[in-house]
C-alpha cells in the first residue's frame, strides 16, 4: 500500500495486518519422534505468512504425547532473523505452532511475542491469535477480577516441564501484557464451577470463550498432543487446513495421485494457503466460521461449530482480498489474484480515462492495473521501481529530507513516462501523503498527466477487528471530498472503486449455495458487532 506518511516512514502504510499463524502435526505412523522435521516445517510456514507481521516471531513444539514438555523460541524481528539452525534443532517435537506479529493491541516488545504459553491445572497450553477482540475491555475485567498474578511463560528458548501452583490457578490469573491475545489465553485457563471432575473439557472451554468473544479471531490452541484450529463465528480472519504430502510426491517421477491419510507426512494449518507450497503441502479446505477443528497425529476432525446470532451473515474482511493477503492465496474458493483482477475490470468500467499507459504503485495493486489496462486497450508499463531494501525510515530532521522520503522507496523509470499521460492504479489511499509525493515525483520526472484510480472504495472509518487503521481524524476520505483529495495529492483526476463494484468483484466467484458475507465497516461504519471503544 502506498499512502504512508512520507515524512515519518516510507514503509508505514497506515494499514497493517495483525499477524500470521502456522501449525503442524506429524503423522504418527512411524512413532515418536516422527521422520518429519516439524521445526523446519514451522519455520518455512512462517516465512510464507511473513507479510502478515514483521515485528516478531515465535515457535512452540512438543513431542505430541500426554504431558510432554514444550520447547519455546521467540525473538523480535523477521522469521529468518529470529531462528538459526541451532534454534530449530532445539525445537524438538512432532507437533507445533508458530506466529508472526504486527501489534494492534499491546506494545511491540518481547513480552508480547506469541505464541503465549501458560500453566493450567491440566498442563501447559500455547495459544497464537490473529485478530482483535471488540469486547476486550469487559473480558479483561472478568479475567483479572481476582487480582492474582499471571503465570505466563513467555521468556525462554528452552523446554518447559511439569509443576504448577494449584491455589493460584483455581482462581484465575492476572495479565502481564497489554495484548488481548494473552487475554484469550488466560480465559481458556479458567476452570468452570463444576471443577471438571473428569479432566479438562477443552472443547467446552473453547466454546464458552467463543460465546463470550464473538469477533475477531483465528486461533491455534496447542496442548501437549493436539492442536485446535479455531475461527470466530463471523469468520472475520482467515484460517485454512492443508495436507503434507510424502517426499515421493516431489520426486523425479512425479505422479499426480490422491494420498490416503496414512501416506501423508502430516497436517498443517495456516492463516493463508500461500504458505503450503513451500512446505510440500496441498490445500484441503478453510476452517469454517465458528468452527473448531482438532488436529492430531491421526488427522483433522471437526469438533463443533458455534453459530452466529440469528440473521447475521459471515463478515470476512474484504481487505484480505484487496491488500493484505498474498495474491496466490485462496479464500472462499477463489484466488486473491483473480479477485484483484476483477477489481481492476470493475474500476475500468466505472472510471475510464484517455491515457497513454497504465501503471501501478508496486505491488498489491498490480493485478488490478493489468486488468484495467486490458479492459481499456491501454498499454501497461511500470513507471516506478521499488527499493525493497529501504527498511524503516525514521522522522527526518530537515524539510529537504522529509520531502525526499518517497524517493528512497521508489525510483522513476524516466523513459517509460516522459511526456506520457499516466493512469496510476493503487489499492487504497489512507492518509494521502505518499500519493501526493508520488504524483509530484512522476511529474518532475516528465509525466504529462497523472490520473489516479483506486481499486477499493474510500476508507472513512477505523477498524476494531485486527487491522491497524488510523483514527477517523487521520483518514483523508473522512475529512475531504474526492475532489478535495484530488487537489491535495495533485492528480489530474481521481476516482475510487464503488462499494457496489468491490462487492461485485469479490462475490462473483463465490459458491452461491453457501452463506457468505463481508465486513466493509471501514467503508460504511456498519460494524458486524458493536465495539466497546
Amino acid at each position: 500500500m502506498s499512502d504512508a506518511e512520507a515524512d515519518v516512514s516510507v514503509d508505514d502504510y497506515g494499514l497493517r495486518e495483525a499477524c500470521g499463524l502456522f501449525g503442524c502435526v506429524a503423522n504418527a505412523r512411524g512413532g515418536v519422534p516422527s521422520d518429519l522435521d516439524v521445526s523446519h516445517t514451522l519455520h518455512m510456514g512462517l516465512v510464507g505468512v511473513q507479510h502478515r507481521g514483521q515485528e516478531s516471531a515465535g515457535i512452540v513444539t512438543s513431542f505430541g504425547t500426554p504431558n510432554a514438555p514444550f520447547c519455546i523460541k521467540k525473538c523480535m524481528g523477521l522469521v529468518n532473523n529470529a531462528f538459526c539452525d541451532e534454534d530449530l534443532k532445539k525445537l524438538r517435537g512432532n507437533i507445533g505452532i508458530g506466529h508472526t506479529r504486527y501489534s494492534t493491541q499491546g506494545d511491540s516488545d518481547h513480552v508480547n511475542i506469541q505464541p503465549f504459553v501458560v500453566e493450567t491445572l491440566q498442563g501447559r497450553i500455547a495459544v497464537a491469535h490473529n485478530g482483535e477482540l471488540v469486547n476486550a475491555k469487559s473480558l479483561k475485567k472478568r479475567c483479572v477480577s481476582n487480582n492474582y498474578e499471571p503465570t505466563i511463560l513467555d521468556s525462554g528458548d528452552d523446554c518447559l516441564g511439569g509443576g504448577n501452583e494449584k491455589q493460584l490457578l483455581l482462581h484465575g490469573v492476572g495479565l502481564s501484557t497489554g495484548s488481548d491475545s494473552e487475554l484469550l489465553t488466560q480465559l481458556l485457563t479458567h476452570q468452570p464451577e463444576c471443577g471438571e471432575p473428569n479432566g479438562a473439557d477443552w472443547l467446552g472451554r473453547i466454546k464458552k470463550v467463543m460465546g463470550e468473544a464473538s469477533i475477531s479471531y483465528s486461533l491455534l490452541i496447542m496442548l501437549s498432543d493436539r492442536v485446535y484450529a479455531v475461527r470466530d463465528p463471523y469468520g472475520n480472519r482467515p484460517l485454512c487446513l492443508g495436507k503434507l504430502l510424502p517426499a515421493s510426491a516431489f520426486g523425479k517421477h512425479y505422479e499426480k495421485k490422491q494420498y490416503s491419510d496414512n501416506e501423508l507426512d502430516g497436517w498443517v494449518v495456516s492463516s493463508e494457503s500461500c504458505a503450503f507450497n513451500a512446505v510440500g503441502a496441498v490445500y484441503y479446505r478453510e476452517v469454517l466460521p465458528g468452527e473448531v477443528v482438532e488436529i492430531t497425529s491421526q488427522g483433522f476432525k471437526s469438533k463443533l461449530i458455534v453459530e452466529r446470532p440469528k440473521g447475521k451473515l459471515p463478515a470476512f474482511c474484504f481487505f484480505e482480498y484487496v491488500y493484505f493477503a498474498r495474491p496466490d492465496s485462496l479464500f472462499e474458493g477463489q484466488m486473491v489474484y483473480t479477485v484483484r483482477k476483477r477489481c481492476g475490470k470493475q474500476l475500468a468500467m466505472e472510471a475510464p480515462v484517455e491515457a497513454d499507459l497504465v501503471s501501478t504503485v508496486p505491488d498489491s495493486a498490480t493485478p488490478a492495473a493489468i486488468e484495467y489496462a486490458h479492459m481499456l486497450g491501454i498499454p501497461f508499463e511500470n513507471v516506478l521501481c521499488k527499493n525493497t531494501y529501504v527498511g524503516r525510515t525514521f522522522i527526518q530532521p530537515t524539510t529537504r529530507l522529509r520531502q525526499l522520503g518517497v524517493a528512497k522507496k521508489f525510483g522513476p523509470l524516466f523513459e517509460n513516462l516522459d511526456g506520457k499521460r499516466i493512469v496510476l492504479i493503487d489499492d487504497s489511499i489512507v492518509r494521502g501523503n505518499t500519493m501526493g509525493s508520488i504524483v509530484r515525483l512522476l511529474k518532475r520526472s516528465g509525466a504529462k498527466e497523472v490520473h489516479i484510480r483506486v481499486a477499493s472504495p474510500p476508507i472513512k472509518y477505523p477498524c476494531y477487528m485486527g487491522i491497524n487503521v488510523p483514527t477517523r481524524e487521520e483518514l483523508i476520505a473522512n475529512l475531504k471530498t474526492v475532489e478535495e483529495i484530488r487537489e491535495y495529492v495533485g492528480a489530474d483526476s481521481l476516482h475510487y472503486l464503488s462499494i457496489e463494484g468491490l462487492l461485485q468483484a469479490v462475490e462473483e466467484g463465490l459458491d452461491k449455495t453457501k452463506p457468505s458475507g463481508h465486513c466493509v465497516a471501514c467503508l460504511t461504519g456498519n460494524y458486524p458487532v458493536t465495539p466497546e471503544w
